[in-house]
């Protein structure tokens, strides 16, 4: 065991197949081809043990020859779990852009404890929905995912539009592998799931939810409601624009605050809106201009 603070003992992974029990070993550097699954784990396995004693929890694999991508055994990885050691308070990423005085260049900065850092090379791995390993970026996956099914703009608009809960299309997506949480992470929170989809796989650019009720706004649609109407209306819309709401068709949203100040649902659709039918054409409609901007 060692008795210093900070040992460094250097090795070659063909010391680490043997079976040799280096309880502290934190760092495994991989510069060699690998064919065998056996010796894959044997010499991964070098770095699992734990020693709370010396502070060992975890350990870092740098991989110089992509060998982690050639072997996946779920039975033997188990579930990725949290890092408890993570302070997001001290990473902060900062995008360049248009605040620059320089103009920027469009990249990504960070900061670690507030001293710059830079990405030399990134690689994400993550499980697809057939439970595979994925190891191309996560766009690319997206892109390929969603084109199975969409394989034009055109294919997804027309999808989106006549589907009558967007909830559901979002759903579909998520069953065929497409991570829209990890899209936002990559993309932008203030973006909803079509602006992502057709940012990422179509390549068209993305408006912000705030972005879109603004033109909405700018458009004569409310004009032909009443006064309450209105407001009952924009105050759905502010909901989508704060919060993201999915599902205007829901009849849930009629009982959130602010909307429920204007009364029951029942009050709201047959008191305001003259019915049912009324008020369904008239969020229909909504959706159209919030996705189209021309109503």
């Amino acid at each position: 065991m060692p008795e210093e603070r900070y040992p460094v003992i250097a090795t070659t992974s063909k010391l680490l197949t043997t079976g040799v029990d280096v309880q502290t070993c934190k760092l495994i550097v991989i510069d060699k081809q690998i064919s065998s699954l056996t010796e894959f784990k044997q010499i991964i396995g070098r770095g699992t043990r734990i020693n709370e004693e010396f502070g060992k929890q975890f350990f870092t694999i740098m991989d110089f020859r992509k060998a982690t991508e050639l072997f996946s055994d779920p039975d033997w990885d188990g579930p990725a779990l949290p890092d408890e050691n993570f302070d997001p308070d001290n990473e902060r990423p900062q995008r360049d852009g248009a605040d620059n005085e320089e103009g920027g260049d469009g990249r990504t900065r960070y900061f670690v404890n507030d001293v710059e850092v830079s990405v030399v090379a990134e690689r994400v791995q993550y499980y697809s929905a057939n439970g595979r390993i994925v190891t191309e970026s996560l766009k690319d996956f997206t892109k390929h995912a969603v084109a199975k099914d969409y394989p034009t703009l055109d294919a997804f608009l027309n999808h989106w539009t006549d589907a009558e809960r967007k909830s559901a299309v979002v759903h579909e997506l998520e069953e065929k592998g497409v991570f829209i949480d990890a899209l936002k992470e990559q993309v932008g929170t203030e973006y909803d799931p079509f602006d992502l989809i057709c940012h990422v796989v179509f390549d068209r650019p993305a408006l912000s939810r705030k972005e879109r009720a603004k033109k909405v706004r700018k458009q004569s649609y409310f004009d032909r409601f009443g006064k309450e109407a209105r407001e009952v209306l924009d105050a759905i819309l502010d909901k989508y624009s704060d919060e993201g709401l999915l599902d205007m068709e829901s009849m849930e949203i009629l009982r959130v605050d602010p909307i429920s100040n204007f009364g029951t649902p029942v009050e709201i659709i047959n008191g305001i809106f003259g019915g049912r039918n009324n008020y369904m054409k008239a969020i229909r409609g909504l959706e159209t201009c919030l996705y189209s901007a021309e109503c």
